[in-house]
């Protein structure tokens, strides 16, 4: 019985997506629940596992293609795999191997002799074959090179090239020239002379690849190019001194780790401190829809994270109720998953407010651009040792700039400014957010 094998039902949001690669041909054997086909969405890859066991009889997309939630993607054969799905030509072959063993035992052995029909076709087929494969290759040279060749009227594929790779160099084409000059005129007549103490240098190849756009790709080119073009995008700055959140971290790593499994980075604080923040000043938390506000009582915190295919933003949701040990799990959970294409699009959708750290990539400083419809972002930094004035003195504290991205069409500057202060405050006294003063 034959079994069609279609596209899923895509989300929602999803209106295509595109078919990236195959991993069987027609005629493999597949087993259940083998994944048979990637398509690739706007950010996530989807799997398209085997239904049943059986013979891929047809495939009816090709790779690159563009596909609809329902549409056929191949016929599937159901029931014996590829040894048992076709015995009789098995059968045969051995049949007709038996007979042949037992008259090279029992006659004398004779030159085997081709079939009429077989020959024909070889005759037919050998000289195509032997003018492909003896076909002239395009020869490579330099300008100075290919210029004498041209000048003197030489068929460069009769030159024999010493350079890398079978290059023909200067000194190949004065002995060929030579050669010649045996039956026709002097080497003097044709060429200058050649100087040994001038190496051949190659031209440098210049070469352009052209590749076309991932959906990913394209989708994130699509957000951004949005989000400049319906914001009202400004940045603001400051810094923040690490050094109680270092110590702190420091100081409870250890029992972090053996309590909760996980290890205590900088991300949970940096959460905890961006909702504290965000309760007091809710525009940040808050989207525009055409000409209204919409007000989120609540914290979805999209975390940027950085993949092969592109950058995804996972959401955190209700991240305002969650513990320090929850955050770390669910972030480590959305690096495994998004480095091998597990992330759901429904964890890709929803935030309120965002955070990315570019500071693991060594950035200094940098201005995020807001993941429309959402009004503010929050751009962390790498932590840098500077001097800094400490009760008028000097001191060599670990500094981090932030920058906060936000749509002023609502966001006035002096709550931009407030939001980061706030941060700033919490993050150099951190037992303020577990009291939460």
């Amino acid at each position: 019985m034959s079994v069609e094998i279609k596209v899923p039902q895509l989300p929602e949001s999803v209106a295509d997506a595109t078919l990236v690669a195959w991993h069987c041909k027609p005629g493999d054997a597949v087993r259940r629940d083998e994944n048979l086909v990637d398509l690739e969405t706007d950010k996530v890859v989807l799997e398209v596992p085997c239904p049943i066991e059986g013979i891929i009889k047809e495939i009816k997309i090709k790779d690159g293609a563009t596909v609809t939630s329902g549409q056929t993607l191949a016929v599937l054969e159901e029931g014996a795999t590829g040894a048992e799905a076709d015995p009789a030509p098995a059968q045969a072959a051995a049949a007709a191997e038996q007979p042949s063993a037992a008259r090279q035992s029992s006659a004398p052995k004779l030159a085997r002799t081709e079939p009429a029909p077989a020959r024909a076709q070889r005759a037919a087929e050998a000289p195509h074959e032997s003018a492909v494969e003896s076909e002239p290759q395009p020869a490579r040279m330099g300008p100075a090179v290919r210029k004498l060749v041209e000048e003197h009227d030489l068929d460069p594929t009769l030159i024999e090239g010493t350079g890398k790779e079978g290059r023909i160099i200067k000194a190949d084409v004065l002995g060929y020239i030579a050669s010649r000059s045996e039956t026709n005129v002097g080497l003097d007549d044709l060429a200058p002379p050649l100087r040994t103490d001038e190496p051949e240098v190659a031209a440098p190849e210049r070469r352009e690849q052209r590749v076309a756009m991932t959906r990913l790709r394209s989708r994130i080119a699509e957000r951004l190019v949005q989000a400049q073009q319906t914001a009202a995008m400004l940045t603001t700055f400051n810094e923040v001194d690490m050094s109680e959140v270092i110590a702190l971290r420091r100081q409870y790593r250890d029992r972090f780790v053996q309590q909760h499994g996980i290890k205590l980075g900088f991300m949970s604080f940096f959460i905890r401190a961006t909702t504290e923040a965000l309760r007091e000043f809710p525009l940040l938390n808050a989207s525009v829809d055409g000409s209204d506000i919409v007000y989120h009582e609540y914290f979805d915190i999209g975390v940027a994270v950085s993949t092969d295919r592109g950058l995804l933003v996972p959401v955190l949701r209700d991240a305002g109720f969650m513990s320090f040990a929850e955050i770390e799990r669910a972030i480590d959970d959305f690096v495994t998953r998004a480095g091998s294409g597990e992330i759901g699009m429904e964890e890709l959708t929803g935030g309120t407010f965002t955070i990315t750290n570019g500071g693991v990539f060594g950035s200094l400083m940098s201005t995020p651009i807001l993941n429309p419809p959402q009004s503010g972002i929050l751009g962390m930094h790498k932590i840098e040792e500077r001097p800094m004035v400490v009760d008028g003195e000097i001191c060599i504290r670990p500094m981090m700039y932030l920058a906060l991205t936000y749509d002023h069409r609502i966001i006035d500057g002096r709550e931009a400014v407030q939001f980061l202060v706030h941060l700033k405050e919490r993050l150099e006294d951190p037992a303020r957010l577990l009291l939460q003063v």
